[in-house]
């Protein structure tokens, strides 16, 4: 059944060619629905889906592989913070023809320029005040059809004593492309060349996606206390619920915890990094309380199980069976949800096809928790140590489970 919270989203590339029409960039390229062009009410909102649609919902890998993709930006973006949260090495900004040009504008291109980013200046024509941006920019695209021949010379030839390179848009003709090409165009766009290929994908509802992010960043490998200490901090509902999860009487702690500082300093690193994961999915509050439930016991369980099958680093299983669900979780195929997570392979491999020890683990407590004796590939764990792990882990998850808090505050 469709979740009523998603959406589908569209974006349209279009290919950038050099002169032996060999692909060498993209354009990324607005799209509200399944059109073939662009229906912009408000350029910062458009070049606001554009950078979520490209990166978040649908992929840069699967829309420009290893080119670089040109993505429209507007005065607002080049001004404000977003655009730092694009890796240089992978875009060029292209400034829109229509923005403002006066220092502030300059001053922030500059400071982009220095950061790393690339430049191209869109549908230019040539006026002094742009000087200073033509100083900054490694593109600069002409249309064709808005300009006559002698026009696009004459610039061309002006532009001659810049470092940056031009890009003919809207070549439509194989005349065209052969003129542009001889004028000394260093790139060229357009319809003869290749039309928009439109994609489309359906999105993660957004706190699905939330929670897929901050795991994300609490499973990461090289993360010091220091900065787990900050990933929560700076997520007010994860703070909320996990001091008040360590002040319930799961823990009883001699003392109260009022600070995530205090809370790594009595769990340690590990244990704070474990329990994010688990208050991060108990956010999923449209999800069946069960679901959650059972991802506590396949956690303790498999990670007691790992230990008994003498895995060297035995909580890896808590993070096997917490993630076990995460498929029904998030309404998403576990391969692609896992593409996000930054897990080793023994627990990729475990989740996806139940190999290695951490896949036995998990196919013995699916199997023990199902009554299907006959698929016990764990035969090295006698029936007493199974049959203790199991009740344990049914005890341990009923308690855990009600000491999650329901709801943060927003």
């Amino acid at each position: 059944m469709p979740d009523p919270t998603s959406s589908t989203v569209f974006l349209a590339r279009q290919p950038i060619f050099d002169a032996d029409a060999r692909v060498v960039a993209y354009e990324l390229l607005f799209r509200a629905g399944n059109v073939d062009y662009a229906q912009v009410g408000n350029a910062d909102e458009a070049t606001a889906q554009v950078m979520v649609n490209s990166f978040l919902e649908i992929g840069l890998d699967l829309l420009v592989g290893e080119q670089p993709a040109f993505i429209n930006v507007t005065r607002g973006f080049l001004l404000g913070e977003h655009l730092r949260a694009l890796p240089p090495e992978r875009v060029v900004l292209e400034i829109l023809e229509d923005v403002q040009v006066d220092p502030a504008l300059i001053r922030a291109v500059e400071e982009l320029a220095a950061a790393g980013y690339r430049v191209a200046l869109d549908d230019f024509v040539f006026q002094e005040s742009l000087r200073p941006l033509v100083e900054l920019a490694e593109f600069i695209k002409l249309d064709v059809r808005a300009q006559d021949r002698d026009s696009i010379a004459r610039q061309v030839e002006l532009l001659r004593h810049y470092p940056a390179r031009l890009l003919a848009e809207k070549v439509e003709t194989q005349e065209e492309f052969a003129h542009f090409r001889g004028l000394g165009f260093d790139y060229f766009q357009g319809y003869f060349l290749s039309r928009p290929t439109l994609f489309q994908a359906t999105t993660i509802p957004q706190n699905r996606l939330a929670v897929v992010q901050l795991m994300a960043k609490v499973q990461d490998p090289g993360l010091t206390a220091t900065d787990l200490e900050q990933v929560i901090a700076r997520d007010l509902g994860l703070s909320y619920k996990l001091l008040r999860y360590i002040n319930s009487a799961f823990f009883a702690l001699p003392r109260k915890v009022d600070s995530i500082h205090h809370a790594l300093i009595y769990l340690g690193h590990k244990a704070i990094q474990r329990w994010a994961m688990l208050l991060a999915l108990s956010n999923l509050d449209d999800k069946p309380r069960a679901l959650l439930h059972n991802s506590l016991f396949r956690a303790h369980m498999c990670e007691q199980l790992a230990e008994g099958l003498g895995f060297t680093e035995p909580t890896a299983g808590f993070t096997v069976g917490l993630f076990s669900n995460l498929d029904a979780l998030m309404d998403r195929p576990m391969a692609e949800l896992l593409e996000q997570l930054p897990l080793s392979e023994a627990v990729t491999h475990a989740l996806l096809r139940r190999e290695g020890v951490l896949g036995r683990a998990l196919a013995c407590t699916e199997a023990y928790e199902r009554g299907t004796w006959d698929q016990l590939h764990c035969t090295e764990l006698a029936i007493p140590f199974l049959r203790r792990a199991y009740l344990e882990s049914l005890a341990w998850a009923d308690r855990a489970a009600a000491a999650i808090p329901a709801a943060a505050p927003r």
